[in-house]
């Protein structure tokens, strides 16, 4: 290992060093994993763009959770396998900062993403007369525009100063992707500031994001406590708590993970917690979205029966 650190500028991602014994298991339920998240996120935009009554701003922003997820896992995953699959652990420098680049945009994103699903669904329970023009086609647009920009642009700032950190320690990354956080530790240099700037990043992309969303589902609730009608409450419900379980899996990890100073963190505790919101997430999504929503599985019903008619 020493001459290796001396002599290359390649890192070293250590993974997620499962028992022997388990090691192999652990690789299939990954490779299960990524396949059933490849495979649900690209049905759900598949079947949003087919089904006309699935043309609205809230599945219009769910086909773009799906496209998230769907980068999202696939900038993990693969390097995963072929880590495990020929043994090399090895990552280069400028690799690891492509990863760490396509990472961040793509998990801030989805957290104000999350936002915008938030708001469309308060604006659409509370205030359903002003819908058309809250959530118009150019507003969820914008929003998405928006999330992309905002992440693309922190991203840039994270990766340039990680890619410009003297690194004089051992090279091996205790992670299993070039996770910024991860990398400080091996820094020759004081990164008090940069951690101080990380903590304050954490904080715009989840915390006020997770404010803004209890605050959204505090009206929800209020609206759907004052309604009469039973079916109305029943899918507002539905909806919500469908919504809530996204959120939950995918924010409380990220937070717990990235709001704690660098002396309480452990190696292990981040790379558990990691697996929830890169690769349990994004194989979650399409299935809660799917299995929880009676449109969804409607216009599933209605393009499998639009197909076999075409066979016949």
């Amino acid at each position: 290992m020493e001459n290796y650190n001396q002599t290359s500028t390649d890192f070293i991602l250590l993974g997620l060093s499962p028992p022997p014994k388990i090691g192999h298991f652990i690789f299939i339920l990954i490779d299960f994993v990524f396949l059933m998240a490849l495979i649900g996120n690209l049905s759900m935009i598949l079947l949003i763009f087919l089904d006309i009554h699935l043309h609205t701003p809230m599945y219009f922003l769910l086909s773009q959770l799906s496209l998230i997820d769907l980068n999202y896992i696939s900038t993990i995953v693969p390097k995963m396998v072929y880590d495990f699959l020929y043994g090399n652990k090895s990552i280069s420098f400028i690799g690891c900062g492509i990863q760490s680049f396509f990472f961040l945009p793509l998990a801030g994103a989805e957290a104000l993403l999350l936002t915008s699903m938030a708001y469309d669904r308060c604006v659409a329970i509370c205030f359903p007369l002003h819908y058309p023009a809250c959530m118009s086609k150019r507003v969820c647009v914008l929003m998405i525009t928006g999330s992309w920009m905002i992440g693309s642009v922190n991203s840039c700032a994270h990766t340039v100063y990680a890619l410009r950190i003297p690194y004089c320690k051992s090279r091996a990354i205790n992670h299993f992707f070039c996770d910024v956080p991860a990398m400080l530790t091996l820094a020759c240099t004081d990164t008090w500031v940069y951690e101080c700037t990380v903590f304050l990043s954490t904080t715009v992309f989840l915390v006020f994001p997770f404010i803004c969303i209890a605050c959204s589902y505090g009206w929800i609730l209020l609206a759907v406590y004052r309604m009469h009608s039973t079916e109305g409450r029943k899918k507002a419900y539905s909806t919500c708590s469908t919504h809530l379980t996204v959120v939950t899996f995918y924010y409380a990890p990220f937070a717990y993970t990235y709001l704690r100073p660098r002396s309480l963190r452990s190696p292990t505790e981040d790379k558990v917690l990691a697996v929830f919101y890169t690769i349990l997430t994004p194989m979650l999504n399409p299935i809660i979205y799917s299995l929880r929503n009676k449109e969804v599985m409607g216009a599933l019903t209605r393009v499998i029966q639009k197909i076999f008619s075409v066979k016949m």
